[in-house]
């Protein structure tokens, strides 16, 4: 396994920062208070689906990590990773700016016998036109726990996390 290129690291400290496997809804008032997840890193895809959020955009609102991670959630990746979201992610909203930025993604990736533990913080979203589809700026997530064999820090590009608030 080459570390540089082991998938788990990145998909882990962006799991939790989302994607959508629904259609996006208009900026009016949604009705479900759900968010999809996808993220592609190194060719290794998680996605998870109907998460529970406390509100809907554009009121500050908090992600239940519970409804993320198994059991209560679906959080699945391929290419043998395993992953589950240590934090329950804040998300503010800049409607005028088409911006949401989150506090903290706080996740563990898991492959083989090697566990690691990463953490990103302010990370910021551009909302996709006039949906509530957000795509990731490019952030850095830094090693907080975690076998030697984790790299030290994992940056995921612009673009290759997305969220959808549903």
């Amino acid at each position: 396994m080459k570390i540089s290129t082991w998938p788990g690291a990145a998909v882990l400290a962006a799991a939790v920062i989302v994607g959508g496997a629904t259609s996006a809804t208009a900026l009016g008032p949604t009705a479900d208070q759900r968010l999809d997840g996808v993220i592609v890193v190194a060719g290794s895809t998680c996605t998870w689906t109907n998460a529970h959020t406390s509100a809907n955009p554009p009121s500050a609102l908090t992600v239940d990590r519970t409804t993320i991670n198994a059991p209560g959630g679906n959080l699945g990746c391929n290419g043998g990773i395993t992953a589950s979201l240590n934090n329950n992610p804040a998300f503010t909203f800049d409607d005028a700016a088409g911006l949401a930025k989150t506090d903290a993604i706080d996740i563990t990736g898991k492959q083989s016998f090697i566990s690691c533990r990463y953490k990103a913080t302010n990370i910021t979203w551009n909302r996709d036109g006039a949906t509530r589809k957000y795509v990731n700026q490019a952030f850095t997530a830094t090693k907080t726990s975690g076998s030697f064999l984790c790299p030290g820090s994992v940056t995921t590009a612009a673009g290759d996390a997305s969220m959808l608030f549903h």
